[in-house]
């Protein structure tokens, strides 16, 4: 019989690895973000209620929030919310669509390059709402002129943030899927598209942020319907309380926009 002390010794248990690779990986606390805002109204009240801060020029959230009610009872707050929405969407969309593939000619065509980063270059940088002038020369002091400033305005924004996310798509993964024999068609639409959806999409999103001041402006210059038109109408006349109440129905639709962007995001990119 073999010795036992000649025999190996039995391996050791393996030690388990710790995962260290979520450190910058992105996590959101709701109730975090809950605290912190409703933290920050009930400082505000606070400090209304103790004097620190004049009615006249900052209102308590109390009385910006019965100044909601009351305009919600008298349907004023519907009508205004529903022209800005109607100008919002109309203008939104038009800008939204000619972007995309406006951007996406320029990212996947060379032919289109050169002459469509040309014409972005120049236009980019306007002030949009300096143009409303000349569009309300163009398409009447209506609604015409104020869809076609946030169309204008939310067109060149989602043109870049198109081709900028073509170019960002991985190269290699394209030369793969020549080396695989795909065709043209089938590398823009299983490659292409899906690598540049993550850019297009961020790019939307800025772009309706961008909307929502132009139309914000458009609405001050010349309308008697809309959020734009309420806040300036309440500052004229010091009414700071339905001023307020305007700036929360702006901050209530673009986080209302915002979270319906974000949930078409996730499920267009599950695969993330």
């Amino acid at each position: 019989m073999r010795d036992t002390a000649t025999m190996p010794a039995p391996a050791a248990a393996p030690t388990p690895v710790v995962f260290r690779g979520g450190l910058f990986t992105p996590a959101t606390s709701r109730i975090a973000g809950a605290l912190a805002l409703f933290g920050l109204i009930g400082l505000w009240q606070g400090a209304s209620s103790l004097g620190w801060i004049s009615p006249i020029f900052a209102p308590s959230p109390a009385r910006v929030a019965n100044a909601l009610i009351g305009m919600a009872q008298s349907g004023e707050l519907q009508d205004h919310i529903m022209a800005s929405l109607a100008r919002l969407f109309g203008g939104y969309a038009l800008g939204m669509t000619g972007g995309v593939l406006v951007g996406l000619m320029i990212g996947l065509f060379g032919v289109f390059r050169s002459a469509g980063i040309a014409v972005v270059s120049a236009f980019f940088p306007i002030p949009k709402i300096a143009l409303l002038p000349l569009f309300i020369l163009w398409f009447g002091i209506g609604e015409g002129s104020k869809v076609a400033t946030i169309a204008f305005g939310t067109f060149f924004p989602t043109v870049v943030a198109t081709y900028g996310a073509v170019d960002n798509v991985d190269r290699s993964l394209v030369r793969m899927g020549r080396a695989f024999g795909l065709s043209t068609l089938a590398i823009i639409t299983k490659i292409i598209l899906p690598g540049s959806l993550p850019g297009i999409i961020s790019g939307l999103k800025i772009a309706s942020s961008i909307g929502i001041v132009l139309l914000i402006a458009a609405e001050m210059i010349g309308a008697n319907q809309g959020v734009g038109a309420l806040v300036l109408s309440a500052g004229n006349l010091m009414q700071t309380d339905q001023l307020l109440a305007g700036v929360v129905m702006l901050s209530v639709l673009g986080l209302t926009i915002g979270g319906f962007i974000g949930a078409i995001e996730k499920r267009l990119l599950v695969w993330r």
